[in-house]
C-alpha cells in the first residue's frame, strides 16, 4: 500500500544503491519546509521496501518504507516497529507544537525528534544529600534553572563550578561529620555542624560560608520538588552574607588612569583601554572581554550606542558612550575594540597600572574570617592592620562598580543606570554604590548650597 505524500515524516536510505547495511533517514516536513532526522538504524537496501521511480526520475510509488518481510532481514520486527513508533511520535510532536502555538523550527523540531529518541535516563531515587547532589551534576545539561532572571536556562559554567565545589566539601565534611547526610537528617544540628566546619576548620570567610549554605539549600529544594524528601528544615538556614567593602575609582581616578602613557607597553595598555571602557559602561568582564564592532551602534543624531547581550544574565543592554576617554579609545581601535586576555592576567595588569597611577590611599577592608572580624594586610587578613594600598584592591570588576558609584554620585536616577548595568532588582544593584558616608554627606548638602551660610536652616 503506497503511503500518504502528505506524511509527516517520510523514511529514505542513505545510500539505496549500498551494498552493504545503510542508515536509514527520516524527512519531517512541516509549513513547506523539512528537516532531515537520524533513526539510528541501517539496513541492506535490497531488503528496503521504499520509493519507486520511472526512467525519468518521476515518483511512482513512495512504497511501504518499510524493511520487507523476507528470512534475510533477522532485524525487520525490530526496525520497523521503531520506524511505527517514530512516525506516531513526529504527528504528536507536530501537533503538540501547533496546539501550543509554538513557532515551528527545523532546530525545535530536530530536537524533540532526538529527545525521544534518546530520553533522559530515569534515575534511581536517592535519599542522600550528597548523592542527589552528585546526580545533579551528572544531570547538569538536562535540569534548568528554576527560579529568578534566568528561570527556565540551562545552568550556566559558573553555577556548575559553584555547585562542584560544593560538592567536594560536602564529601570533605563527611569524612568527619558522624552523621549521615540523608535528607530526613538535613536539620539544625547538620547545619550548625557545617557552618563550624567550613569557618573554623576550614578558616572560610563568611561570605563564602553562605555560598555553601546556598548551594546545600538549592540541593535540598531541588530534590524536594522532584519529590525525594518531606523534610523542610533547610529552609530555616540562615543568610550568612555580609556587605563586600569593595572599592571604587573616583572619576579623577580613573582620568588619571586615562592619560597614562603605557605605549611602551602595548598588552598593558590595551588592558587599561579596555578598563577604562567599563569604567564607563558599566560592563562586567565576561562582557567588555567580548565586546565586538557589532556592539557598536549610532542612533540618528550620530551618537554612540553600545547594543549587547549580557553573557552572565543574557540581558541585553543598551548603552551610551559618552564619556570622551570611550569615544577617543574606540577611535584610536577604529571601533574595533582591543582583544583580551584572561581575568586573571587582566587583574594583574591592573595592579600595575593602578600602582603607576599612584593610588596609594591606605584602604581598611575588613571581612569576617574563622568566625572574627579582620583586616587586610598586605600578606593576608589580621585583628589589627594599618591597610593596603588602594592600587592592590582594583580588578576588572573594579570598573562596573565604579560605573554604578559615580553615576550616582552625579544624580543619574537609579532606574536608569540599572537599564545600564542589567539589574532588575534595586536592592542588589545598591550593593554596588560604594560611596562612602562622607560622600553620601556632601551630596546632601549639595542639595542646600545655603547651609552653613547662616546659623539655622529653615525647610519649607
Amino acid at each position: 500500500m503506497a503511503k500518504n505524500q502528505e506524511a509527516a515524516i517520510t523514511y529514505v536510505l542513505h545510500n539505496p544503491k549500498s551494498p552493504t547495511e545503510t542508515p536509514i533517514y527520516g524527512i519531517v516536513r512541516f509549513n513547506n519546509d523539512r528537516v532531515k532526522v537520524a533513526t539510528g538504524w541501517k539496513v541492506l537496501p535490497k531488503n528496503w521496501n521504499g520509493a519507486t521511480f520511472d526512467k525519468s526520475g518521476k515518483l511512482i510509488d513512495q512504497g511501504k518504507q518499510r524493511v520487507r518481510n523476507v528470512v534475510a532481514a533477522t532485524n525487520r520486527e525490530a526496525i520497523n516497529m521503531f520506524l511505527d513508533g517514530m512516525e506516531t511520535a513526529v504527528e504528536g510532536i507536530l501537533t503538540d507544537l501547533k496546539a501550543n502555538r509554538v513557532t515551528i523550527t527545523k532546530e525545535e523540531v530536530k530536537r524533540r525528534v532526538d529527545l525521544w529518541r534518546n530520553p533522559a535516563p530515569v534515575r534511581v531515587a536517592q535519599n542522600d544529600l550528597l548523592a542527589y547532589a552528585e546526580d545533579l551534576l551528572e544531570r547538569k545539561d538536562s535540569i534548568k534553572v528554576k527560579s529568578g532572571k534566568s528561570k527556565g536556562r540551562k545552568l550556566s559554567p559558573g553555577t556548575i563550578q559553584r555547585y562542584r565545589t560544593t560538592v567536594n566539601g560536602l564529601k570533605d565534611f563527611q569524612k568527619v561529620y558522624p552523621r549521615k547526610m540523608a535528607f530526613a537528617d538535613i536539620d539544625s544540628v547538620f547545619y550548625d555542624a557545617l557552618v563550624d566546619w567550613l569557618t573554623y576548620t576550614r578558616k572560610y570567610a563568611q561570605n563564602n560560608v553562605s555560598k555553601y549554605v546556598e548551594n546545600v539549600k538549592t540541593f535540598m529544594q531541588r530534590a524536594f520538588d522532584e519529590g525525594l524528601h518531606k523534610n523542610i528544615s533547610y529552609k530555616a538556614f540562615g543568610g550568612m552574607r555580609e556587605e563586600s567593602e569593595n572599592i571604587y575609582l573616583t572619576e579623577n581616578e580613573l582620568e588619571t588612569i586615562y592619560k597614562l602613557d603605557l605605549s611602551g607597553t602595548p598588552g598593558m595598555e590595551r588592558v587599561r583601554d579596555l578598563f577604562i571602557i567599563a569604567a564607563w559602561t558599566g560592563f562586567r568582564f565576561s562582557d567588555f572581554s567580548t565586546l565586538q564592532p557589532e556592539h557598536i551602534k549610532q542612533d540618528e543624531e550620530g551618537n554612540y550606542i553600545i547594543e549587547k547581550r549580557q553573557q552572565k544574565t543574557e540581558n541585553k543592554v543598551y548603552v551610551p558612550v559618552f564619556h570622551y576617554s570611550t569615544i577617543e579609545i574606540l577611535e584610536k581601535y577604529n571601533f574595533v575594540p582591543p582583544r583580551s586576555i584572561s581575568n586573571q592576567k587582566t587583574n594583574d595588569y591592573l595592579h600595575d597600572i593602578a600602582k603607576l597611577a599612584g593610588l596609594n590611599d591606605r584602604i581598611l577592608k575588613h571581612q569576617h574570617k574563622a568566625g572574627e572580624l579582620k583586616i587586610k594586610t598586605e600578606s593576608g587578613w589580621d585583628k589589627m592592620s594599618i591597610g593596603v594600598e588602594k592600587w592592590s584592591l582594583v580588578t576588572s570588576h573594579t570598573a562596573r562598580r565604579s560605573f554604578a558609584t559615580n553615576m550616582f554620585k552625579r544624580r543619574v536616577p537609579v532606574f536608569i543606570i540599572m537599564e545600564c548595568t542589567g539589574h532588575k532588582k534595586e536592592a542588589e544593584f545598591r550593593k554596588y554604590i560604594k560611596a562612602d558616608s562622607l560622600e553620601k554627606t556632601q551630596m546632601i548638602r549639595s542639595y542646600f548650597p545655603d547651609a552653613g551660610r547662616t546659623k539655622t536652616l529653615k525647610i519649607g
